[in-house]
């Protein structure tokens, strides 16, 4: 038994189920039927319109969800880290995935195909609950930036945008009450559907008035 795929299972299941007990029988069951991938930066996991078969969790690494409309917009729709999953709907449907999934740096993931699948969902008491109620979470996220990007000014975008990328990548809060989040500007422009000379805009308001910190790569954003 892969050490490595041990370790993995029981980082995702703490992160995404933390009210589920599985029993060792049924992990002992459910490890041999998963497997560890490797994705370099920028390589792609699966394509838009693609059909998928499996979903997946991410160990290791960045994920990075986006589509690309007809007239060749790309827009980004999720940074994915460890330890969330991602593919659920596609793999669950049958039907072809509505994005594209690639790696922002090199990543390594846990690959829920059919078998394992099939024994969460008809044997482990509260998984389906569980997954249900992330895809409800995920559903209003996305129902909130949809609204946001049609109708909502740019401030409000920009506040969802930062709020979403602190719920997904926020460290937890120092004495002093901030929380350091890995965050780019070019990804909150993406993420709030503005020009990076706005959101540069708007982060600088927000520092001065002592909501926010400016780092390389990071900001730090006063906990509420």
């Amino acid at each position: 038994m892969d050490d490595s795929v041990d370790t993995a299972l029981d980082a995702v299941l703490a992160a995404n189920f933390p009210g589920m007990h599985m029993a060792p029988a049924m992990q002992g069951r459910l490890r041999p039927l998963l497997r560890l991938q490797r994705l370099a930066r920028g390589r792609t996991l699966f394509a838009q319109d693609q059909t998928c078969s499996a979903f997946y969790a991410v160990v290791t690494g960045e994920i990075e969800a986006r589509l690309t409309g007809e007239d060749g917009h790309v827009s980004v729709l999720e940074h994915v880290q460890a330890p969330r999953l991602f593919g659920l709907a596609a793999f669950a449907t049958g039907r072809p995935a509505g994005y594209e999934a690639l790696a922002r740096r090199p990543s390594r993931l846990l690959v829920i195909g059919p078998a394992a699948y099939t024994l969460l969902m008809d044997e482990q008491p509260g998984f389906a609950r569980a997954l249900l109620r992330e895809f409800a979470l995920r559903f209003d996220g996305n129902l909130r930036l949809l609204e946001a990007a049609r109708h909502r000014s740019a401030s409000q975008r920009f506040a969802l945008a930062l709020a979403q990328l602190t719920r997904e990548r926020g460290l937890a809060a120092d004495a002093g009450g901030w929380q350091a989040v890995a965050a780019t500007q070019a990804e909150l422009a993406a993420l709030s559907h503005l020009s990076r000379q706005t959101v540069n805009q708007l982060l600088g308001e927000a520092v001065a008035r002592g909501e926010l910190r400016r780092g390389y790569g990071r900001l730090w954003v006063q906990a509420r």
